[in-house]
């Protein structure tokens, strides 16, 4: 004994493409998003830092990858600043702007895929 059961389903080319789409315009939503929440943590992280030289207020930068987003300075002593010594106590700028501009990731990540989906059409 044996049941064959067939169906037709309509639409899953549409629906391929329509989720192609979705992944490709989430990942450009997202990277935007994440390229002007980096700058903006760039941004504070310069207001917070202490500056005798400015050395290392200019060597202070944001780049972002696929889904990464890293800001962080380039000077040798930017590590001693920011944690401190047993000489030097701590004057964190990075840690900080970070730790302010949390909140605002998760909504920019969320409004990101949104954005994504409606133009999508999902």
């Amino acid at each position: 004994m044996a049941i064959e059961i067939t169906y037709d389903v309509t639409g899953t080319e549409e629906f391929k493409a329509a989720m192609e789409q979705f992944d490709s315009g989430m990942q450009q939503q997202v990277h935007e998003q994440l390229r002007k929440w980096a700058a903006d943590v760039k941004v504070s992280a310069m207001q917070r830092v202490p500056v005798k030289t400015g050395h290392l207020r200019r060597s202070i930068y944001a780049k972002v990858g696929e889904w990464v987003a890293e800001v962080g300075a380039d000077a040798v002593y930017a590590m001693a600043v920011e944690l401190g010594t047993r000489y030097m106590r701590a004057r964190p700028f990075l840690f900080s702007a970070f730790q302010e501009s949390l909140p605002q990731l998760e909504a920019i990540i969320g409004e990101a895929i949104e954005t994504a989906k409606r133009e999508a059409g999902l």
